[in-house]
């Protein structure tokens, strides 16, 4: 099992029809390091097109002693070779994944208290909850709250808790507080101006809440 960063990196469709998007993801990755990991979503990105991205990315994550993780698409995942993946909704669910691969690590999605019970009786690696606060991406969504986080906390118990859904760097202690292991961003890093930069503040503010260097 790969141990579970701190600081998670999610993309969307639109991030990955970006032009630049492999330059930056590189950045990204080098920047971060092992306090890091990158997840490539794209709900509807072709799997030919995620399979070219995280063959690329692969290589820049071993180098970097970052994580990479296909999000859903169990295929692109085992054709590439990476030994973790992240499911949604949309996928199998954790304990027949395991049933069909053998990845030693698979993370869940989950949007309220059945959900994460479900996960952790699967035995999930992880659990990245949301919306905690309200997001432009699920703009019909209200946001869970700080204190629907930790009830969640307290019911994934060994599970590790990500939180995910407008958590901006300021947002950061309180989410942390809250009990969530780590955080999971999207605009937070690929709408700023630099992504690299971002993603090396998030992990400043991680680590300093955390006590880490």
């Amino acid at each position: 099992m790969i141990s579970v960063p701190r600081f998670h990196v999610v993309t969307d469709d639109h991030v990955l029809r970006d032009s630049g998007f492999l330059s930056r993801a590189t950045e990204v990755l080098e920047e971060g390091g092992a306090a890091v990991c990158l997840h490539l979503r794209g709900p509807e990105t072709g799997g030919h097109h995620l399979y070219d991205l995280a063959l690329h990315l692969k290589t820049v994550a071993e180098e970097a002693g970052a994580h990479l993780i296909v999000n859903d698409r169990v295929d692109v995942a085992m054709a590439v070779g990476l030994n973790a993946i992240h499911l949604g909704r949309r996928s199998l669910s954790v304990s027949e994944t395991r049933r069909l691969v053998p990845l030693s690590s698979i993370g869940a999605s989950c949007h309220d208290a059945v959900e994460v019970s479900a996960a952790r009786e699967a035995d999930a690696s992880w659990i990245i909850l949301g919306n905690i606060f309200e997001t432009a991406s699920h703009p019909e969504r209200l946001g869970l709250g700080l204190h629907a986080l930790q009830e969640v906390v307290v019911l994934a118990d060994y599970v590790p808790v990500i939180a995910i859904g407008g958590v901006t760097i300021e947002r950061v202690p309180g989410v942390l507080a809250s009990g969530a292991w780590g955080v999971a961003v999207m605009s937070g890093v690929w709408g700023a101006e630099s992504p690299s930069r971002a993603s090396s503040e998030y992990i400043s503010m991680l680590q300093a809440d955390t006590g880490e260097t």
